[in-house]
């Protein structure tokens, strides 16, 4: 698995309805990309959001950051969009789980 978390804080004269249109369109668009695996994203209080997306491994990841609308959408972002972000990405994560489940104690 490969994961890229995207911290960001959106700029306060943002277009908000292009923002949306073009958040909808590449959400679209990474779920028929080789290799996707999920993705989310969250708010806080703050006004700073956080993107995890998941992969099967670094190049479908690559590829997708790659993929020409997600370039073009990415140069918007930086021009138009965010204030600021940063990435975090990784192949192979330690990933630990919880699942209640009596009958094993509560371990997965």
């Amino acid at each position: 698995m490969y994961m890229n978390v995207f911290r960001s804080r959106k700029r306060a004269d943002m277009d908000a309805a292009a923002y949306q249109a073009d958040a909808a369109r590449m959400a679209e668009l990474a779920r028929q990309q080789p290799g996707f695996v999920s993705y989310k994203t969250f708010s806080a209080e703050d006004g700073e959001t956080v993107t995890i997306s998941e992969w099967e491994c670094e190049a479908d990841a690559r590829a997708w950051a790659g993929h020409f609308e997600h370039r073009a959408v990415q140069n918007r972002g930086r021009s138009e969009y965010y204030e600021s972000y940063i990435v975090y990405s990784c192949d192979g994560p330690d990933v630990r789980r919880f699942t209640h489940d009596d009958s094993r104690g509560g371990l997965a």
